[in-house]
């Protein structure tokens, strides 16, 4: 029981400091409004037919590995 209590508290601290890291103050113009122009998105949507096809390959990558060890 206690092993699982480290591992969840490990488990928490490494997200909440994760999102710290990251997380960064805005600029107050004043106006009350935070910050300018959000940068470009990033153009992932041409990509995801790629991905769909890699995730596919790997989950059959994993699942004949797993078979062939038993």
């Amino acid at each position: 029981m206690k092993n699982n209590f480290i591992k969840l508290y490990i488990l928490s601290f490494v997200l909440f400091s994760d999102i710290m890291l990251f997380a960064q103050p805005g600029q107050d113009q004043g106006g009350g409004g935070l910050e300018g122009e959000d940068p470009p998105t990033a153009s992932i949507n041409e990509k995801l037919i790629w991905f769909g096809i890699v995730g596919i390959l790997f989950a059959f990558y994993s699942y004949k590995r797993r078979l062939s060890r038993v």
